[in-house]
């Protein structure tokens, strides 16, 4: 199932999105009641599943301005670094990794989570404003995320993908030179605009969260190609640590790391410029597209 925040008639609202991606149902019709975005039903998302069947031959998604799927998380977009082995590698080797000193420490040992601010968040086709002044030395990072539905704290691996309501993509973009400089990663992540997510989130039953082939273009050159299966922390691993003493709540979002293959990877470093379009694609899971202001 595919849901997504739209703004219809200068409304924001939650709304069902056919399997194809054309058309729409808003929640508030099946459901008797307003949603105004997915953040507000991320907890009650598995009990109110059976009743999103849509009527009629619903509106066309693309007369609607297609939000973030949580445009405004209520909390830090919780993160993780260095979770694909050969990008924590590539990091290590960029110079910019204040995480490690030496290629024998490249691959870290527990998850390595740091957060960006809620603000920063975009939807799918807006702009990644150029921080002209601040920085110099912007990444891209194409990452599987996820939405918390059921919150707990003390969550075992278990019991994890029970907590889960669904998936979308993010973009962890990224200025490379205040990471570097401030050796800890929360201002350079956390920039206006540095975290498009989208377009929509699909249910956790249509997801196999350890199959998913995830792809990054900027402009038309392919650099990112990898799987979920190369993850260092898999998702259980990443929900027990981080639960393990944070009560995680329905409609946080984790985004759980970056493959190889982002610009700082690249001998000269591929940074991002104004007019660069990325592009993402996750299977099942659509394409996220943001152009550089």
């Amino acid at each position: 199932m595919k849901l997504a925040t739209i703004t219809h008639g200068g409304v924001t609202k939650a709304a069902l999105v056919a399997a194809d991606g054309q058309t729409f149902w808003p929640l508030e019709g099946m459901l008797g009641r307003t949603v105004p975005d997915l953040g507000a039903i991320a907890g009650e998302l598995d009990a109110i599943k059976p009743k999103l069947k849509p009527a009629g031959a619903g509106l066309p998604l693309a007369a609607v301005k297609i939000e973030a799927p949580i445009p405004r998380p209520a909390r830090n977009v919780m993160c993780v670094g260095k979770n694909y082995h050969e990008h924590a590698k590539e990091f290590t080797r960029s110079g910019f990794d204040s995480s490690a000193s030496s290629a024998a420490d490249a691959i870290p040992t527990a998850p390595i989570v740091f957060t960006k601010a809620p603000e920063c968040v975009i939807a799918d086709g807006e702009d990644i404003r150029y921080p002209e002044g601040v920085s110099d030395s912007v990444d891209y990072e194409a990452e599987l995320g996820l939405v918390i539905g059921k919150g707990g704290r003390g969550i075992t691996k278990a019991q994890a993908y029970e907590h889960i309501c669904g998936y979308t993509i993010i973009n962890d973009v990224t200025a490379r030179d205040l990471q570097g400089k401030h050796k800890q990663w929360f201002l350079g992540k956390s920039l206006d605009t540095f975290c498009p997510m989208g377009p929509w989130l699909v249910t956790s039953d249509e997801v196999d969260p350890e199959n998913l082939t995830v792809k990054c273009w900027v402009n038309d050159e392919l650099r990112q190609d990898a799987n979920t299966r190369d993850l260092i922390f898999d998702i259980p691993t990443l929900i027990e640590t981080i639960s393990a003493g944070i009560t995680l709540k329905p409609g946080d979002v984790i985004a759980t790391g970056t493959p190889v293959g982002v610009g700082i990877g690249f001998t000269p470093p591929k940074f991002l410029k104004r007019g660069d379009r990325v592009t993402i694609e996750i299977d099942g899971l659509g394409r996220l597209s943001n152009k550089v202001a």
